[in-house]
């Protein structure tokens, strides 16, 4: 049973019995596997799986061989014999490595050594994704997640062929990176006194405070972990600085950065504060200079600037704004942000890499008012998705409808932990479909793929943050990699693959959600 479902698959007689004499042959541009195939197999195995020698035949051979269609395609072969992996790239047959881990007992993903025969069924596979683009987004601005979580959460990432992770940085409530430049961001950004109490959409007279101090940060170090691990994982890290919302923690750790209408503090409850960045020229150097140091960090070729929630509140009675909009001549404040993205995106494009936003860039002039090679990530629903890959914008879609994993999976919520609100439920991931029906084939080439997402106000700890996003990731991996109708046919079978595959998190100690 793999998961997400090959494209096509087709059991054969007999099994593969692997020993610990097993070889693996792999040639050069399959290493990358060969070493995936390695950390997979032997811990619970104690098989050193060593390089078969010239003359013998080996258990399992990689290889690429660039006959096969498409990126990231494999072909993947068990028989009484041996075990063969082509790819059409290192990518492919990495994958391959991650279909062929699903065919043995759930016990081989055990860290341990586990005393049994290792059988692997007799298989034909050929498989390939529908979309290069097959993101998970974390939030580790509102709560700080440890460096070991990332990295857990990668592994689980590349399992699931999944092959973006977007790494939300910074918030109101917390900056999570180290910089050389301006240490402050770290020193002051990262910490808060205490955390709102449950939700914010209540008065602020019923507000309470837990009173615990919150905080933390990734060293440039750790980050350079973090990237280099899920590289070898076939994994994207793709970075966010949202800006010029969102930028609170900045904004206290150097006021000058801010309107100067109130004093800044590193925000302690959720929401979105009108506190944002000013526009003048310094303000624009201090984000291209973090920019630098992200890219220098960070080798995605897509760069996150957020773009999303923010308000135009002290835009509209700062005078060093209004004066910014009046020389450019602009209509609004709205486009005064536009301008703001524009600059953003050509310090990008200079340095050879691109732009992501959330939905919210489109305004200000929508598509046309963009430089070309922004990518629009779309939240809010599917329409800004829709109006910008019609304008001719790459986009990635990640509506909070069916891919936000910070809302409610039941409708009895006493019976769920506190969520943000909404209702995704496993079968709703599992049905979603990247590419909206509105979308003619022209448009359609547009649509990268699609994002879950993970925002963590109401997320404090690695233990819930598991729970909430699995087994959704299991159904949303399915939905960015088949190219498939859905109904309820399809997901009945769907549960069928997914019970076996829940073994599989056991043994990795994934707290995920139970089924209903």
């Amino acid at each position: 049973m793999i998961l997400p479902k090959p494209q096509q698959f087709e059991r054969l007689d007999g099994a593969f019995h692997l020993t610990s004499s097993a070889t693996v042959r792999a040639d050069e541009a399959s290493a990358q596997a060969a070493r995936a195939l390695r950390r997979a197999l032997a811990p619970a195995t104690g098989f050193a799986l060593d390089d078969a020698s010239a003359d013998a035949p080996a258990a399992v051979t990689l290889r690429v061989d660039d006959s096969l269609v498409g990126p990231e395609a494999y072909r993947l072969t068990v028989t009484t014999e041996g075990v063969e992996i082509a790819g059409s790239d290192p990518s492919g047959v990495f994958y391959g490595v991650q279909s062929l881990r699903q065919l043995l007992p759930a016990e081989i993903f055990s860290a341990t050594k586990v005393e049994r025969q290792w059988e692997i069924p007799a298989v034909a596979v050929v498989d390939r994704p529908r979309f290069g683009w097959r993101g998970t987004m974390l939030d580790v601005a509102r709560h700080f997640m440890p460096k070991e979580f990332v990295l857990k959460l990668i592994d689980l990432l590349a399992l699931h062929k999944l092959n973006v992770f977007h790494f939300h940085l910074t918030e109101d409530q917390g900056w999570r990176l180290a910089s050389e430049k301006y240490p402050r961001l770290t020193e002051v950004g990262a910490y808060r006194p205490e955390t709102l109490v449950g939700h914010a959409h209540r008065p602020e007279s019923e507000f309470t405070f837990d009173g615990k101090p919150h905080g933390g940060y990734y060293t440039q170090d750790d980050i350079r972990e973090i990237v280099a691990y899920a590289q070898e994982r076939f994994v994207t890290v793709v970075p966010e600085i949202d800006m010029p919302g969102h930028m609170l923690a900045a904004i206290a750790a150097y006021p000058e950065l801010g309107n100067g209408l109130k004093p800044a503090k590193v925000w302690t409850r959720w929401g979105i504060s009108e506190q944002v960045l000013n526009v003048e020229d310094s303000t624009l150097d201090f984000c291209r200079d973090i920019l630098d140091e992200v890219m220098s960090l960070f080798p995605s070729p897509l760069i996150h600037c957020g773009g999303d929630e923010c308000p135009k509140a002290e835009w509209k009675v700062s005078p060093a704004a209004q004066e910014r909009m009046r020389s450019l001549g602009l209509a609004d404040e709205n486009a005064l942000q536009a301008w703001f993205t524009a600059q953003m995106a050509a310090h990008l494009a200079d340095r050879g890499r691109r732009f992501v936003g959330w939905d919210e860039v489109l305004e200000g002039g929508g598509p046309a008012n963009l430089p070309e090679d922004v990518v629009v990530m779309s939240w809010r629903s599917e329409e800004g998705g829709i109006e910008a890959a019609r304008g001719g914008l790459d986009v990635v879609m990640a509506p909070c409808q069916t891919v936000y994993f910070d809302y409610y999976q039941s409708e009895d919520k006493d019976a769920e932990p506190l969520a943000i609100g909404g209702f995704v439920p496993l079968e709703k991931v599992y049905d979603y479909r990247p590419i909206p029906g509105e979308l003619d084939a022209e448009a359609s080439r547009h649509v990268l793929g699609a994002q879950c997402q993970l925002w963590t106000e109401y997320v404090p700890t690695p233990e819930h943050a598991e729970y909430m996003l699995f087994p959704r990731v299991c159904a949303f991996a399915e939905a960015v990699w088949r190219d498939e109708t859905g109904g309820v046919e399809e997901y009945t079978t769907f549960l069928d693959r997914l019970r076996p595959h829940l073994a599989r998190l056991d043994t990795l100690g994934v707290n995920y959600r139970r089924l209903d």
